[in-house]
C-alpha cells in the first residue's frame, strides 16, 4: 500500500513535466532583409536558436495550417527564388526560380497554392507540392503584399503604386473576381476572418483606412493620434495585424518609431494605445493565443515581445541586419 502511495505521488510530481514535454513547441522566423539570413527564435524562452542562410535579402515568409512547411522568398540576387524550410529540423528543403525581387507572400491553409507577388506587375501562382508556376496575374503597380482568406478560397492581392486598390481573386481559378479601392498607394493590409472587413495602410498616412468588403468601398479612414514632436515629423506606416481574437488591429509607425493599437469592436477603428519601440519598425506579428506580438525593429536589428495586454515590451532579441517579416510556427505535438 505504501508503495503505490509512493507511486501516486510520483506522477502527480511529473505531471507538469509530462504536460510540458508534451505541448506544442512554438518558433519565430524573422526575415533578415539586408542579410542573407533568418534568425530562428524559440518562443518559450525568447532565446535565439538558429540562425539560417537562405540567400540574399529573404523578404516575406508564409506557412500552411499544418506548420509542416515554411515558405521564404528571396528578393536579392539575379533572379526571385521561393526557399521551402522544414520547421522541424530548420533545413532547406528545396528552392525554385520565380519572378524578381518577390515580396510578401501567401499560402492556403492546405498548403496547396502560394501566391508570390513580383517585381513586373504580377502575382506568380505556385503549386507548392509540384514546385511550379502555374498561373501569372497581372494587377499592374508593384505587387508587394498578400494575404489569404481563412478558409483558403480567396487571396487578396495588394500591389503598391498606381493601382490604389486590392485586388481580390478566387483560388479556385485563380482569376480576380473583385476589386477594393483605397484612398492612396496601398501598403499592407489585413483582412477579418469572416471577410467583412479590409485595412490597410496607404501613403501619406500614419494610421489605417478600413473597406467594407461586400460593398467594395473604403468606409473608415482613421489617422493615427500623435504626439505634438512627431506632428513635425514626417512618417508612413508599415506592418499591420489584427490581433486573434479581433478585437485589435495594431500597425507600425516607422519614424516615429512607434506602434499604434485601434480598437475594432466598433463601426469605426478607435486608437486605445501607443506603444514607443525604441527604433524604427516595420513589420508585426502575434502569437496564436494574441498574448504576445512580435515587432521587428528594423534600426536596432531586434525584434521586440510586447504583452498585448499591458502592452509593454517584456523582451528584446537580436536578429540578423534589418528584420521585417516574422512568423511564429507551431510545431507538431511531440516535436
Amino acid at each position: 500500500m505504501r508503495r503505490l502511495i509512493i507511486l501516486a505521488a510520483l506522477v502527480v510530481a511529473l505531471l507538469p513535466a509530462m504536460a510540458s514535454a508534451q505541448s506544442p513547441r512554438q518558433k519565430l522566423y524573422v526575415t533578415n532583409s539586408a542579410g542573407n539570413d533568418v534568425t530562428v527564435v524559440d518562443v518559450a524562452t525568447n532565446k535565439v536558436l538558429s540562425t539560417i542562410e537562405v540567400g540574399p535579402h529573404p523578404h516575406g515568409i508564409a506557412a500552411p495550417a499544418a506548420q509542416d512547411l515554411v515558405l521564404i522568398t528571396i528578393e536579392g540576387g539575379k533572379q526571385g527564388e521561393l526557399v521551402y524550410l522544414d520547421p522541424l529540423t530548420d533545413k532547406i528543403l528545396k528552392r525554385i526560380t520565380i519572378g524578381p525581387a518577390p515580396n510578401q507572400l501567401a499560402v492556403t491553409p492546405d498548403g496547396k497554392w502560394a501566391y508570390i507577388p513580383v517585381n513586373d506587375g504580377h502575382y506568380e501562382v505556385v503549386d507548392v507540392p509540384a514546385g511550379k508556376i502555374v498561373e501569372r496575374i497581372f494587377t499592374g503597380g508593384r505587387p508587394h503584399n498578400t494575404l489569404c482568406s481563412h478558409d483558403g478560397r480567396r487571396m487578396y492581392l495588394a500591389p503598391m503604386g498606381t493601382p490604389k486598390k486590392v485586388s481580390i481573386a478566387d483560388v479556385s481559378t485563380h482569376k480576380i473576381i473583385a476589386e477594393v479601392p483605397f484612398s492612396n498607394v496601398v501598403r499592407p493590409i489585413a483582412v477579418t476572418k469572416d471577410e467583412q472587413r479590409l485595412f490597410a495602410e496607404v501613403d501619406n498616412l500614419v494610421g489605417i483606412e478600413m473597406a467594407d468588403v461586400p460593398s467594395r468601398k473604403m468606409v473608415h479612414r482613421a489617422p493615427a493620434i500623435l504626439a505634438d514632436k512627431h506632428k513635425k515629423v514626417g512618417s508612413r506606416s508599415h506592418g499591420l495585424a489584427i490581433r486573434p481574437d479581433e478585437k485589435e488591429i495594431w500597425e507600425c509607425d516607422v519614424e516615429h518609431m512607434e506602434v499604434h493599437v485601434f480598437d475594432i469592436t466598433g463601426k469605426a477603428p478607435k486608437q486605445i494605445a501607443t506603444i514607443p519601440m525604441g527604433g524604427r519598425v516595420y513589420w508585426l506579428t502575434f502569437s496564436p493565443d494574441g498574448k504576445m506580438a512580435y515587432v521587428s525593429v528594423r534600426s536596432r536589428n531586434e525584434t521586440a515581445v510586447v504583452d498585448t495586454l499591458s502592452k509593454k515590451i517584456v523582451a528584446r532579441i537580436p536578429a540578423g541586419k534589418e528584420p521585417k517579416r516574422l512568423l511564429v510556427v507551431t510545431l507538431p505535438d511531440g516535436k
